[in-house]
C-alpha cells in the first residue's frame, strides 16, 4: 500500500469489512454522475451496491466530496454524487488538485483504481475500460486508465473496452504494458455493448474460483504490480447493425461539434442512449450489474 491512508475517509461499512479482512469491491462513481441519466443513476447505484452485498462482499463506491476522498458512501453521499451539479470527472492526475481546492468529483477507472489500492482494496468492478481513441495516431488520445492499470495491483472486472474506441490499438497497448486479460467464460474479447468485438483472447476462466487461483499465482510469480483485467461479456448485446450505425453517426456528430478528449465518451454514450431509444442504456445498466456480481464473487473466492 502506498501513500497516506489517513487522508481517506472510510464509510463505517467499509472500515469494518477491511478491519475484519472481509471481501470488499471498489465501485467507480463516474458512471453515477456522468454515465447514467437522472434519476435512474441513483437507483442503479443503490441496486449495484446491494448486488455486491447479496454476493457476499462489501461495496465501496469511491468519490470526492468537498475535497475529502471517500472510500464507501453513505446514502446521503450517494445522493449527492447522483444529483449535485458541481460534480467534476476526476482521473488520477486530477486527484491532488480536486482535494487541495476542496472540490467534488466522481472518479474514473484510473482514479478509482488508484484510490482503491491506496485503501487496500484489490477487486474493482466497472462498466467498460478506457483505451486508445480512434484517430490516436494524430491526436495521441489515450485513456489514463491504461497507464494507471500498468502499475496498480488490482483485479478489474469490465465488459472489455467501450466499442467507441480503437479496440485493436487498445489491445496492443495492453500487451505492451504487460497487463494480462482473461475472458470470463469466453475467448472473445467483448466490446461493451457487444459480446464479441471481433478480437480473440488467449485465456479464459470458467469460475470466480479459477480467477482467484490466478490472482494468487500472480503473487507467487511476482507479477502483481499491474492490474489483471477480467473481461465479462454482457449477456444480451445490442443489435450489431444498429450499434454500428449509431456509432458512425455519433463519431460524425462529435467531430462536427468539436468534441474531443475526455468529453468524447459521455458525448457518445448520450448519443447512443438517444439514438437507440434507451436500448444502449439498458445494456449499460446490465453490464455494471453483471460485473459487480462477478467482482463480488471473485473477492469472496480470493478471500478464502
Amino acid at each position: 500500500m502506498n501513500g497516506n491512508i489517513s487522508s481517506l475517509t472510510f464509510s463505517d461499512e467499509v472500515r469494518l469489512a477491511l478491519a475484519e479482512k472481509r471481501p470488499v469491491v471498489a465501485l467507480e462513481s463516474t458512471i453515477i454522475s456522468h454515465g447514467l441519466p437522472r434519476p435512474q443513476n441513483l437507483h442503479v447505484a443503490q441496486e449495484v451496491e446491494e448486488i455486491v452485498r447479496q454476493h457476499g462482499a462489501t461495496p465501496a463506491t469511491i468519490a470526492i466530496l468537498d475535497g475529502q476522498i471517500h472510500i464507501g458512501l453513505s446514502q446521503s453521499q450517494l445522493v449527492a454524487i447522483a444529483t449535485r451539479d458541481d460534480i467534476a470527472k476526476a482521473s488520477s492526475r486530477d486527484l491532488s488538485i480536486v482535494v487541495a481546492q476542496g472540490k467534488s468529483a466522481a472518479t474514473t477507472v484510473a482514479a478509482t483504481a488508484h484510490l482503491a489500492v491506496l485503501a487496500g482494496i484489490t477487486v474493482f468492478a466497472t462498466g467498460g475500460l478506457g483505451g486508445v481513441h480512434r484517430g490516436a495516431h494524430d491526436s495521441f488520445d489515450e485513456s489514463a486508465d491504461l497507464t494507471a492499470l500498468s502499475h496498480l495491483g488490482i483485479t478489474l472486472v469490465c465488459a472489455g473496452v467501450k466499442s467507441i474506441l480503437d479496440i485493436p490499438a487498445t489491445l496492443e497497448r495492453l500487451e505492451t504494458l504487460a497487463i494480462p486479460i482473461i475472458g470470463y467464460r469466453t475467448l472473445n474479447f467483448p466490446g461493451f455493448y457487444l459480446t464479441d468485438s471481433g478480437f480473440t483472447l488467449e485465456y479464459s476462466a470458467d469460475s470466480a474460483e479459477e480467477i482467484a487461483k490466478i490472482i494468487r499465482a500472480r503473487e507467487i510469480v511476482g507479477t502483481r504490480d499491474c492490474a489483471l483485467i477480467v473481461a465479462n461479456p454482457v449477456v444480451k448485446e445490442m443489435d450489431r447493425a444498429r450499434h454500428d450505425a449509431i456509432l458512425a453517426s455519433g463519431l460524425a456528430k462529435a467531430t462536427a461539434h468539436g468534441v474531443t478528449g475526455k468529453a468524447v465518451t459521455p458525448f457518445l454514450l448520450e448519443h447512443f442512449h438517444e439514438a437507440s431509444d434507451g436500448e444502449s442504456l439498458a445494456v449499460n445498466i446490465e453490464i455494471i450489474k453483471s460485473n459487480s456480481a462477478l467482482a463480488a464473487d471473485i473477492a469472496v473466492a480470493s478471500n478464502l
